[in-house]
């Protein structure tokens, strides 16, 4: 017997964890043009907290269900999908290519087919959903408008994107560094390449230690999700030059004044650029392009995504409390619960 309802996570207003409500929903009829995908893998991440929080600006309008990236297979094609799609066809879907952001909390999606992404026979549906990581470091180093980087700094470098960005900058054959927080960070991210890790609890100076291993040059390119008091101090780890890249701001907004700071840094003559991943929207199909390679370097295992911890959809709210008490390390996956 078909089921006329599925298992979702939707929120009707927001705030804190507890609003994630687990639902049961009608299951919708097929739009020509789309998929309906089964979800084997749903990725948890900082973009589905903004949307819990209702900051986000690229808010879907309530009710709704967040959750930015699933793996699944094809369980039913719409007249008209083209592209050979069938039953069974293993995608992944990204919320970057849908109309709005959200939607993947859920046992099934339905999708424009052209939205997307073909999974090789062999990825692993939890590896797959830490994809979206990958696009965007892809992006950070190479689509950001910046010259392409000789080396790299990366903050924190226990976290998700930037162990992609490691990952990626050993493919590319760019030099990088890794600074984390704290020495059990730096442990866990050493795991997962084989490029060098700062521990700032363990290094009074971080500054002189990325001279030191840069021959006294600096990096090309500092990537930075925090900000906050201390985000002047990139500007010294620069070669002549460098930018500093500026992809989130979790610690809040710089107190400095940063043009008299780069000012003081005028012979080198450094940037500033502030980067999301939104900047292309406006050009799919490098956004496409940059997820495709990622898929493909995953394929050839020449990329490898930290383990995850998998927890069932309908604790979806458990997820959120780990998350906003960053006490886990690696990848939080949902999975749809046994019927």
């Amino acid at each position: 017997m078909t089921d006329t309802t599925f298992q979702a996570i939707r929120m009707s207003r927001t705030g804190g964890p507890e609003v994630l409500e687990p639902v049961r929903l009608p299951v919708p009829p097929l739009a020509p043009g789309s998929l309906r995908v089964r979800a084997r893998a749903i990725g948890v991440g900082k973009p589905d907290v903004l949307i819990r929080q209702g900051v986000y600006r690229w808010m879907p309008p309530l009710p709704a269900i967040p959750g930015n990236e699933l793996a699944g297979e094809v369980i039913e094609v719409g007249e008209g999908a083209g592209d050979g799609w069938r039953t069974g066809d293993r995608v992944l879907v990204s919320s970057r290519e849908l109309a709005q952001r959200g939607g993947c909390y859920a046992a099934q999606v339905c999708v424009p087919a052209g939205a997307v992404f073909r999974l090789p026979e062999g990825v692993d549906w939890h590896d797959a959903v830490s994809l979206p990581n990958y696009q965007l470091a892809g992006a950070l180093l190479h689509e950001s408008g910046i010259r392409r980087p000789r080396s790299i700094l990366v903050h924190g470098a226990a976290g998700g994107v930037a162990i992609a960005l490691m990952q990626m900058a050993a493919v590319d054959g760019i030099e990088a560094i890794g600074v984390a927080s704290e020495t059990h960070k730096a442990q866990y991210a050493r795991r997962w390449h084989a490029l060098p890790v700062i521990d700032r609890s363990l290094t009074p100076d971080v500054t002189h230690e990325v001279r030191a291993l840069t021959d006294g040059r600096g990096v090309d390119l500092v990537l930075d999700h925090v900000a906050g008091p201390g985000f002047v101090h990139n500007l010294g780890m620069l070669a002549p030059l460098g930018t500093v890249l500026s992809y989130n701001i979790l610690g809040g907004l710089p107190p400095d004044d940063l043009l008299a700071a780069l000012r003081r840094h005028g012979s080198l003559s450094l940037g500033i650029r502030c980067y999301s991943i939104h900047t292309l929207d406006a050009d799919p199909a490098l956004r496409r392009a940059l997820m495709q390679r990622a898929i493909e370097l995953l394929a050839g295992q020449r990329i490898a995504p930290p383990e995850p911890t998998v927890l069932p959809l309908s604790e979806a709210s458990l997820a959120h409390e780990l998350l906003d008490q960053s006490r886990l390390l690696g990848k939080l996956v949902l999975e749809p619960d046994a019927v």
